[in-house]
């Protein structure tokens, strides 16, 4: 989203909500800015590197694309559109079969057929250019790139006031605010930055709810992928909101209340 300057937005929900991690945007590029290592070069894994930049100091940004999956999670790969998706993924994430990784199984999903249901609903998935970086928001380049969405990293009751806002200035009370199935990549990154073609627009995606990354991340952690636009918004309501007027029934003092 070209015209608003993430690295201000970054830090003003920084504040706003009391983050002890940093904002990171998502976005494409067909020329790889100086400096940015290759996810692969941090882990594996595009979830794990995420919360390691966001939680820490030392990691400014990371890159997938041209000349750089090897190494990486192949169903990274396939959620941010850099490869089809591998056939052995539905047995996987699901029952397993006996000739695809040995049987090895994550019991996430009924059966393959639902997991591929799920993948057809969601659509074919597009890579935002040669390259997609995540970058922190306060390590952003000029000019500012065109930012798809921000995945921030709060505890449960940060990441409830973050929502909270978001419905601030929507008269549908269900849809601006969901938890989608998927991997944790596609709610970090996938989803809100639209990169599945049927991607249900001006939604912010709540998570992850896969298991599979709960080693990685403390127990209260969780995370908001928010499309650009809508965290260009939330900016521009936090004076009008709960969140300035009412910074006390936002944040409350815990310990007071335990000691009621």
């Amino acid at each position: 989203m070209t015209g608003d300057d993430f690295r201000t937005i970054g830090s003003s929900l920084a504040s706003a909500f009391r983050l002890s991690t940093r904002p990171l945007a998502v976005y494409g590029t067909e020329v790889l800015p100086a400096g940015i290592p290759p996810m692969a070069g941090i882990n594996r894994c595009f979830a794990v590197s995420m919360y390691r930049m966001a939680a820490g100091r030392e990691i400014p940004a990371i890159y997938i694309g041209a000349g750089a999956t090897e190494g990486c999670c192949p169903g990274g790969l396939f959620h941010t559109g850099y490869i089809p998706v591998p056939d052995d993924i539905k047995y996987f994430v699901s029952t397993g079969k006996k000739d695809v990784r040995g049987g090895a199984a994550e019991f996430l999903k009924a059966s393959p057929n639902l997991v591929e249901h799920c993948s057809m609903a969601a659509g074919p998935i597009h890579p935002p250019g040669k390259y997609l970086v995540v970058q922190a928001c306060e390590a952003l380049p000029d000019p500012m790139p065109d930012v798809l969405s921000l995945c921030i990293f709060g505890n449960g009751e940060q990441i409830r006031n973050m929502a909270a806002l978001i419905h601030f200035d929507r008269d549908d009370p269900f849809s601006p605010v969901i938890v989608p199935w998927g991997s944790s990549c596609s709610t970090f990154i996938t989803f809100p930055a639209g990169l599945a073609e049927n991607t249900p627009r001006n939604t912010a995606f709540m998570g992850p709810q896969d298991p599979t990354q709960n080693h990685s991340m403390p127990p209260e952690m969780m995370a908001l992928g928010i499309p650009a636009d809508m965290a260009a918004r939330m900016v521009k309501n936090l004076d009008a909101s709960f969140i300035t007027r009412r910074p006390q029934v936002a944040f409350p003092n815990h310990e007071r209340l335990l000691n009621r």
